[in-house]
C-alpha cells in the first residue's frame, strides 16, 4: 500500500510519461494533452505566436470574404476546410484542425474570432484602401502553417469617407443620433460605473461610449458585435436593440463585464 501511494504521489508531480502538462483534460488521450501536432518551428507569426508546422495534404484552409452591411459596416465569412472552431477549449493543448482565428486590418490586429461570420463596423477602418486577413492558430495560440507559411486567408476592402455612398462604406450614426448613450471607463482592471442592467426597449439604439487605458476588444454577447478599444482613447459602438433578452458586454482581454443589456 506504501508503495502504490508513492508511486501515485510521483506521477502527480511529473503528469503523464513523466511530463507535466496543463491542459490534460478528462477523456483526452496524453498525446492530445501534449498538443504533440505537426512541427513547432522557431519562427512566428510576426506577432510572436510560433507557427506550428502541419502537411500540406489535410491542412486547415481559410477563404474570406466580406459583404457590405446594410445597417452599419461589413459581415465577413470565412469559409474553412479542415478546420472546426473551438471557442470552448481556447488556451488547451493544439489538437488536429481545431482552434480560432484573428482578423487584421493591414497587419493591426483587430479581434480573435471564433466563429465562421463576423461584423465589422465602419467606424474601424479608415478611408480608403486596406486589406483584410484573417490566420488561423490551434487552441495553445500556435499559428497553423504549411510550408513555413502562416495558413490564412486575404481579401482586399475600400472604406470611403464617412456621409459618401457607394463602394463599401456604410457610415454609422453619430452617438447624438443614438436612443441611449451608456458612457463607461475602465481604469486599472475597474470599470466605472460600476457594471450594472442597461434596459432598452426592442428597436433602440443604444451607443456603448468606452474609455479603457489599455488596449482591448469590447465584445457583445448575443448580437456577436466587436470594437477595437485603443489605449486611453474613446471608442463607440452603436448597435439597434433588435433581439430580446439580457445580453452581457465584455471586454476579451481583460475579461470585464462592462454592462449587461436588457432588451425587452
Amino acid at each position: 500500500m506504501l508503495a502504490l501511494v508513492l508511486l501515485l504521489a510521483s506521477g502527480a508531480a511529473t503528469g503523464c510519461g513523466g511530463r507535466a502538462t496543463t491542459h490534460h483534460k478528462p477523456g483526452t488521450t496524453h498525446e492530445q494533452a501534449s498538443g504533440s501536432t505537426g512541427t513547432l518551428l522557431t519562427t512566428d507569426d510576426g506577432a510572436g505566436h510560433r507557427l506550428r508546422e502541419v502537411p500540406a495534404e489535410g491542412a486547415p484552409e481559410v477563404r474570406l470574404t466580406a459583404r457590405p452591411d446594410s445597417e452599419d459596416g461589413w459581415n465577413l465569412q470565412l469559409a474553412v476546410k479542415n478546420f472546426r472552431f473551438t471557442p470552448d477549449s481556447t488556451g488547451g493543448a493544439a489538437l488536429p484542425g481545431a482552434g480560432h482565428a484573428h482578423l487584421e486590418l493591414d497587419g493591426r490586429k483587430l479581434a480573435r474570432l471564433y466563429g465562421p461570420w463576423f461584423h465589422l463596423p465602419a467606424a474601424q477602418v479608415p478611408e480608403g484602401a486596406h486589406t483584410l486577413t484573417v490566420r488561423l492558430y490551434a487552441d495553445d495560440h500556435t499559428a497553423w502553417a504549411v510550408s513555413g507559411k502562416p495558413v490564412e486567408g486575404t481579401t482586399p476592402l475600400t472604406a470611403a469617407a464617412a456621409g459618401q455612398s457607394g463602394g463599401h462604406s456604410h457610415g454609422e450614426a453619430p452617438p447624438e443620433q443614438a436612443d441611449r448613450t451608456v458612457a463607461i471607463t475602465v481604469r486599472d482592471g475597474k470599470v466605472s460605473p460600476a457594471p450594472a442592467r442597461t434596459e432598452l426597449r426592442h428597436g433602440e439604439r443604444v451607443a456603448l461610449r468606452v474609455t479603457s487605458d489599455r488596449a482591448d476588444t469590447l465584445h457583445v454577447h448575443g448580437y456577436d458585435k466587436e470594437l477595437v478599444l485603443p489605449a486611453g482613447q474613446e471608442a463607440t459602438l452603436i448597435l439597434t436593440a433588435d433581439r430580446t433578452g439580457l445580453f452581457e458586454v465584455e471586454t476579451h482581454e481583460s475579461a470585464l463585464v462592462l454592462t449587461q443589456l436588457l432588451v425587452r
